[in-house]
């Protein structure tokens, strides 16, 4: 097929939020886009902190712009990583650079911030998220959050490993026999398969729940037990597969039948989020105090409150000699892959969206309709405006 004739302006600009170290695409992603007929404008150092430098973009035709506000006005399309719902503070300096009729696609959280996702819609862009993209098959290959996730959850093991006072597998030495870690993992999502897998793999045993029981046999499939408790789950998961938020007597019981459970194990990871909704409580405090000194627990739900009590966003807070770790955006301690699973996401959403290099917005298409969050100054999002609704 020949190549198409760039005519879509498309700008990379370089990410704003502290400690962010993602580039929404990576040089691997650009002669697609190029087939799409994306011309890319790439602020200057936006790659780097992820491994990837000016010079592997222009290798492969991407322009330099050493000015992000020249970058913003030249681009009819702004890729970023974090928009304005995951970078408050330091991503409202770029709501002036949008215009009307400009579009942006990143991560931009509306249903946990709606005002914001608002407040984005006034520039009267175009604004689309990746959070939203639909469970559909066509839509895999865009699904940004399962990226994510499946580097969140392979790094919390190591996380884990790092922590705990003993080694992972069983050894038989002169020494005598090292008993192999016990690994609980608390959701069995995406983040939790990668983690059970890599826990596996580092020799633990390892353990599975999930409200879900349908995910069983993805657990067992892993080479983990799945952990069942007597609980009603028939509606824990809604249609695009993800845990529902349950009722708080639910985690009452669900906390009363999991305490011996978390006893038993020398690590737990925690993985258990809604979407725009914050993490129900699974592991308290009563809880961490029944495990055996030295055990470790990391929770990746902490930017979204935390599954265990005593969790703390950024920090390792010790409690009865039982070291709880809170980390903060796991997939940014792996830019190099981080940059490169996200921007094929990105590369691959925006090349359904461009037909013969000129944006094309099918609204009749359910990947187009559910990821646009705003359009015309307003925010157009059913769930969107739904959450915008319960907090007025």
């Amino acid at each position: 097929m020949a190549e198409q004739e760039a005519t879509l302006n498309v700008g990379i600009p370089k990410e704003s939020f502290p400690g962010e170290t993602r580039v929404a695409v990576a040089p691997n992603a650009l002669a697609a886009l190029k087939k799409s007929g994306c011309h890319i404008l790439l602020e200057s150092g936006a790659g780097m902190e992820a491994g990837f430098p000016d010079s592997e973009y222009t290798d492969k035709g991407a322009e330099i712009v050493t000015d992000r506000k020249q970058l913003f006005e030249r681009s009819e399309v702004i890729l970023q990583v974090r928009g304005l719902g995951t970078n408050p503070q330091e991503g409202e300096a770029d709501l002036s650079l949008f215009r009307k009729g400009q579009t942006t696609i990143s991560l931009l959280n509306p249903l946990g911030e709606p005002k914001l996702a608002e407040k984005l819609a006034q520039t009267g862009v175009t604004a689309f998220s990746m959070e939203l993209m639909p469970r559909i098959t066509r839509a895999q290959s865009m699904d940004a959050l399962s990226s994510m996730a499946t580097i969140a959850g392979y790094k919390a093991v190591l996380l884990a490993a790092d922590a705990l006072p003993r080694m992972f597998p069983m050894f038989m030495t002169a020494a005598g026999t090292v008993a192999a870690a016990h690994v609980l993992v608390v959701g069995a999502g995406v983040a939790g398969l990668q983690a059970i897998a890599t826990a596996k793999r580092l020799g633990a045993v390892v353990q599975a729940y999930d409200i879900r029981p349908a995910v069983k046999e993805q657990v067992q499939s892993l080479g983990a037990k799945f952990v069942r408790l007597e609980l009603d789950t028939e509606s824990a998961e809604d249609k695009g597969g993800y845990a529902k938020a349950m009722d708080e007597d639910f985690y009452k019981r669900q906390r009363a039948l999991m305490a011996k459970v978390v006893a038993n194990n020398d690590v737990v990871i925690t993985t258990a989020a809604v979407p725009g909704k914050t993490a129900p409580v699974l592991i308290t405090q009563d809880m961490v105090e029944g495990m055996t000194p030295g055990s470790v627990i990391v929770d990746l739900a902490a930017e979204q409150g935390g599954n265990c009590e005593l969790s703390k966003l950024g920090e390792t807070v010790t409690h009865s000699n039982v070291r709880i770790i809170g980390p903060k955006n796991v997939a940014s301690s792996i830019p190099y892959h981080a940059s490169q699973m996200y921007g094929k996401n990105i590369q691959t959403f925006l090349s359904h969206l461009v037909k013969d290099g000129v944006l094309n917005l099918d609204m009749e298409d359910e990947i187009t309709r559910e990821t646009l969050v705003a359009r015309d100054g307003s925010v157009v999002n059913a769930r969107v405006k739904e959450a915008l609704e319960s907090t007025s």
